[in-house]
């Protein structure tokens, strides 16, 4: 089936992006601390500060107003003072590919680091009848070289901010039209009654080797009064960096999913070379302590099914026996081929004799659907360097 392409946006933009040349602070990512900080700088006077940083924060992410013209319940001495010094970006979006199957993926330009350099990452918006899902990126590359994963290939370049990590979230919001204001536009939303109704820290880059910058920006996803996505519906995928993943629960409370991928120390050595730290026995010893897990909160494993590497009969016995005692569900996902790579995906047959000894077992074992590959959204195959082609030569495809 042809892939449809969307180019670089020609109507005028829905939000603020970058502008070059322009030295304003982004308040996007700001702590309620650090916004009323942002505050004072400009001015306001401290008696003011609580309530002011309140009604940016409520226009900024649960009504998605960039303009502080806009903003109407503040002065319009303060809006010229705001927007003389900050702005309500988001980052540049590059091109937008929207699959055969309706997955989008985002090739995103953030705004110059300290040394000037605009780097790009990639989010993904994954819709279905009862929800929508949206993966987003932690981190500029990957410092993990898992084997099977195209975004392990793409050395690490830095780590996102907490603004750059909430902005993908608003930035998706603003594409599909997902904010309060939009309901009149976008009338006809999932079952659910929104259209981004889970997010899950999945994308490029390992959460936990971001921490603080991933707590900072669950803490805006999930705020009531800001992006008002439940803990619960926010996950965060960790390749299994041990020691922060007690932490994690205690201090981002989200949901977790562990990527595991083999039940050999031996096999997921090579998979995910971060095993060689961090072996299996430890890993799922921290899941055994993960606060607030419980049957109606399991944790999530991603296996991805490998042909003739990890889908044996006796894989998925030695599976069920690792997970002992752990409120779990597993998630098998068929491989994801990218260029390159020396995998191949199981055969269908296969997946399904592995699927029924977990399921048999009591484990929930659901196979992903492969959502978006053919724009090389699919799980494993985002990378935002080598895969920037012309998009009116992918129109050609």
């Amino acid at each position: 089936m042809p892939r449809m392409v969307t180019l670089l946006q020609t109507a005028a933009p829905v939000a603020a992006s970058y502008i070059p040349n322009d030295t304003r602070r982004s308040l996007v990512g700001l702590s309620r601390e650090q916004l009323a900080a942002a505050l004072a700088d400009v001015g306001v006077p401290e008696k003011q500060r609580r309530m002011r940083s309140r009604q940016l924060w409520h226009w900024m992410y649960n009504r998605g107003v960039t303009d502080f013209a806009l903003m109407t319940d503040i002065s319009k001495d303060l809006q010229r003072k705001l927007d003389e010094s900050f702005v309500v970006a988001r980052p540049e979006v590059v091109t937008e590919q929207i699959s055969s199957d309706g997955t989008r993926k985002w090739l995103l330009r953030l705004a110059p680091d300290e040394k000037g350099a605009r780097h790009e990452i990639e989010c993904v918006y994954i819709p279905e009848e009862d929800r929508g899902t949206l993966c987003i990126s932690s981190q500029v590359g990957c410092t993990l070289t898992c084997t099977f994963c195209h975004t392990g290939t793409q050395k690490l370049v830095r780590n996102l901010t907490a603004g750059e990590i909430a902005g993908q979230v608003m930035l998706a919001r603003d594409r599909i039209k997902d904010w309060p204001a939009d309901l009149e536009a976008n009338p006809q939303p999932p079952s659910s009654g929104r259209y981004i109704t889970n997010v899950v820290l999945m994308g490029m880059g390992e959460p936990l080797y971001n921490f603080d910058n991933v707590k900072g920006a669950v803490e805006i996803i999930s705020d009531g009064e800001g992006l008002t996505l439940s803990k619960r519906r926010i996950t965060l995928s960790t390749s299994g960096v041990v020691p922060e993943i007690v932490r994690a629960g205690d201090e981002i409370g989200s949901s977790l999913a562990i990527s595991l991928h083999g039940t050999t120390d031996e096999i997921r050595n090579k998979l995910v070379p971060l095993n060689k730290k961090y072996p299996i026995a430890e890993l799922l010893e921290a899941c055994r302590n993960y606060p607030g897990s419980s049957n109606a909160r399991r944790i999530t494993f991603e296996y991805v099914m490998l042909k003739g590497v990890n889908d044996s009969v006796a894989d998925a016995k030695r599976l069920v026996q690792l997970l002992k005692g752990i409120p779990a569900k597993v998630n098998l996902i068929p491989f994801n081929p990218w260029p390159g790579t020396q995998y191949e995906c199981s055969d269908w047959d296969t997946i399904e004799v592995f699927a029924e000894v977990l399921n048999n077992a009591g484990y929930a074992s659901p196979v992903r659907t492969p959502r978006g590959r053919d724009i090389m959204a699919a799980c494993g195959q985002l990378k935002s360097e080598s895969q920037k082609v012309r998009a009116s030569e992918r129109g050609k495809d």
